[in-house]
């Protein structure tokens, strides 16, 4: 079932102090890192705040981790391989109003990310975070509708059935030009995830 605001905040707030906690980062370290303030960050972590997707973005760029662990579950032994629809965390956008869903099973050990978004008409999201800590590769498959996705400097008009591959290295933009809903899945994987015995953060 869909998590209500309060909630969904408070859960971005316990996993980005874990994720903080865990690489030894002060609020002054990841401020840096990532180019959002300490305070914002504070303020995040507190749950006091709804941060825009390219806030979480930033971020996540900071920890070298993806936007989708963020509100991930750590891994964890007992983790189950199958999560039901109704189980699955969304999160809506303040700024944008545009919704992801994180399809993959919470807290099982995979390389693999998959999210699903729903991406209003005329709706415009922009990632600007060009420098990562980890090397992230990426694949976007439409499902409905029409998004043009721009990688630095070259867009792609992308409609229902086209698939994109991109490596996270520039910023990026997702806008519907339509006046259509339009919803696509994203797959994201990690360096860090694809090396033997190297630990996934």
């Amino acid at each position: 079932m869909d998590e209500t605001l309060p909630t969904i905040d408070s859960r971005l707030a316990a996993r980005l102090r874990a994720l903080r906690s865990d690489q030894g980062l002060t609020l002054d370290g990841l401020a840096e890192r990532s180019g959002v303030s300490r305070s914002m960050i504070s303020l995040i972590e507190r749950g006091e705040s709804s941060p825009t997707a390219s806030v979480l973005d930033r971020l996540a760029a900071g920890l070298g981790v993806t936007l989708a662990s963020l509100f991930a579950d750590a891994e964890r032994a007992d983790a189950k391989p199958v999560v039901r629809r109704d189980d699955q965390v969304t999160w809506q956008d303040p700024a944008t109003r545009y919704r992801r869903r994180n399809l993959s099973p919470p807290g099982f050990p995979s390389p693999i990310e998959l999210v699903e978004v729903d991406l209003p008409p005329d709706a415009r999201v922009t990632y600007d975070s060009a420098a990562r800590a980890a090397v992230i590769d990426q694949q976007v498959y439409v499902l409905e509708g029409t998004i043009d996705l721009t990688v630095g400097d070259e867009t792609h008009r992308l409609s229902a059935g086209d698939c994109l591959a991109m490596r996270l290295d520039r910023p990026v933009g997702y806008h519907n030009p339509t006046s259509l809903p339009a919803r696509y899945i994203v797959a994201l994987t990690t360096e860090s995830a694809r090396k033997p015995n190297a630990v996934k953060r």
